[in-house]
C-alpha cells in the first residue's frame, strides 16, 4: 500500500503525518510505502519546520530527513490512498490533479475518525510548540485509524 499525506507546505502538518504513520507501518512490519507533499512551492527542498521535527522527536520519530515537494498529478497515479490536512488542500489538489483525480482514494485525514464531519488538522505554523503537540496527537490518532483500518487488507 502506497500513501501520500498532503498538506500547504509540506513542512509541518504533512511531514508529522509521513513520520508518524511510517513509524506505526514499521512497528507493525507492514509493507506500506508513505511519503509527503505540499500543494504549495514555497518549500521544496526544505526540510520539516523545526517545530514539527521537536514534537515528531519528543515522540520518538526522526523526521529531519524529510525534504518538502509539491504534489504532482501523477502523485494520483502512484498512490493508493491520499490524505488532506484540510479542505483547502482538498480543493487544490483536486485543481492540479486534473482529469487524474480519483475520489475514491483521496480523503480528509480526520475523516478515519469522525467520518463525514469534514474536521481538518490546523495549520501551526507561527503557532507557539503547544499547537504542534495538538496537531501530533490529532495526526497520531487518524494514524492508528488507518493502521487498524487498513492493515488486515494488506497482509
Amino acid at each position: 500500500m502506497n500513501i501520500l499525506m498532503v498538506c500547504l507546505g509540506n513542512i509541518c502538518r504533512s511531514p508529522l503525518a509521513e513520520g508518524v504513520l511510517q513509524h506505526k507501518v514499521d512497528q507493525r512490519q507492514l509493507n506500506w510505502k508513505v511519503d509527503s507533499a505540499g500543494t504549495g512551492s514555497w518549500h521544496i527542498g526544505r526540510p520539516p519546520y523545526h517545530m514539527s521535527q521537536k514534537v515528531a522527536f519528543e515522540n520518538g520519530i526522526d523526521i529531519s530527513g524529510q525534504r518538502a515537494r509539491q504534489l504532482v498529478k501523477e502523485d494520483l497515479l502512484r498512490f493508493d490512498l491520499i490524505y488532506f490536512m484540510d479542505e483547502s488542500n482538498y480543493e487544490e489538489a483536486r485543481r492540479i490533479a486534473g482529469s487524474y483525480w480519483d475520489e475514491r482514494k483521496c480523503r480528509l485525514l480526520m475523516d478515519e475518525l469522525y467520518p463525514g464531519e469534514g474536521q481538518t488538522v490546523p495549520d501551526p505554523y507561527g503557532y507557539p510548540l503547544k499547537n504542534f503537540e495538538m496537531v501530533f496527537n490529532m495526526i497520531d490518532q487518524a494514524c492508528d485509524a488507518i493502521v487498524e483500518k487498513y492493515a488486515m487488507e494488506t497482509i
